[in-house]
């Protein structure tokens, strides 16, 4: 299935530490979550193992919200959480 990348999405990951291959896997190879609005929404956690803003974290878990528009995954965004999931 084609997913489309919007760039919201990719300004938000950006801002957040997440990569444009973390959305795709996240994407392809995440859990469903529970999402609002007609969106849908899947996760997955990343071994992280870095500092991020002066503060280690071992992993980071990618939340990715998106709609499907004529059978294309379309983002909408993608929130990232930094811990131990």
């Amino acid at each position: 299935m084609e997913i489309r990348i919007d760039p919201h999405t990719l300004a938000r990951a950006e801002e957040r530490g997440a990569f444009l291959n973390e959305i795709e896997e996240t994407l392809t190879d995440g859990n469903f979550l529970a999402a609002k609005q007609g969106r849908l929404a899947k996760s997955k956690t990343f071994q992280f193992e870095k500092l991020r803003n002066g503060k280690f974290y071992q992993e980071k878990k990618l939340e990715v919200y998106y709609v499907f528009e004529n059978d294309i995954i379309i983002t909408v965004t993608v929130y990232v959480f930094y811990g131990k999931f």
